[in-house]
């Protein structure tokens, strides 16, 4: 609490607003921590699959810094950072962009195609298990709705 905050200019959570924020950061922890474990039988992290996939929605596999920074969420020098270690292992590469001098392409190599074939499955499994498979239709429904709900909302 700032010192110009009082006590009572804080809206503290009620006991079930409280109870639902700490259920809801539980999940995101379990989920997360089972799909990163069941992504690391492939040699990959949550962020590398996510770079694999997200290139992958592209017909050439091909996506700017900047377009594949802003679908994750991520700076672009985190990303730059990232990519630098990704085309280490051979799964990405970088190309020069042609509309923008100062950016770069990253592209989907053949063994991050291959790399991407091979744990898709594994995922999918463990998405299902770690979530899908536990919620009734009504249920999944209604977790879409709230997710897209809070992901499409700026502050």
């Amino acid at each position: 609490m700032s010192t110009n905050e009082t006590e009572s200019e804080v809206r503290w959570l009620e006991a079930e607003e409280e109870r639902a924020w700490r259920a809801y950061r539980r999940m995101v922890i379990a989920v997360q921590s089972r799909t990163v474990r069941d992504l690391a039988a492939h040699g990959l992290s949550e962020p590398d699959y996510e770079v694999l996939s997200t290139l992958s929605e592209r017909t050439d596999g091909t996506s700017t810094l900047r377009e594949q920074a802003a679908k994750m969420g991520w700076s672009r020098s985190r990303l730059s950072r990232h990519a630098t270690r990704m085309e280490a292992r051979d799964l990405i590469r970088r190309a020069p962009d042609p509309t923008d001098g100062r950016g770069c392409l990253l592209v989907l190599t053949e063994a991050g195609w291959d790399t991407l074939r091979e744990a898709a499955p594994t995922h999918l499994d463990s998405v299902r298990r770690h979530v899908i498979d536990r919620l009734t239709p009504e249920e999944l429904a209604t977790l879409g709705r709230i997710a897209e709900k809070i992901a499409d909302t700026e502050p």
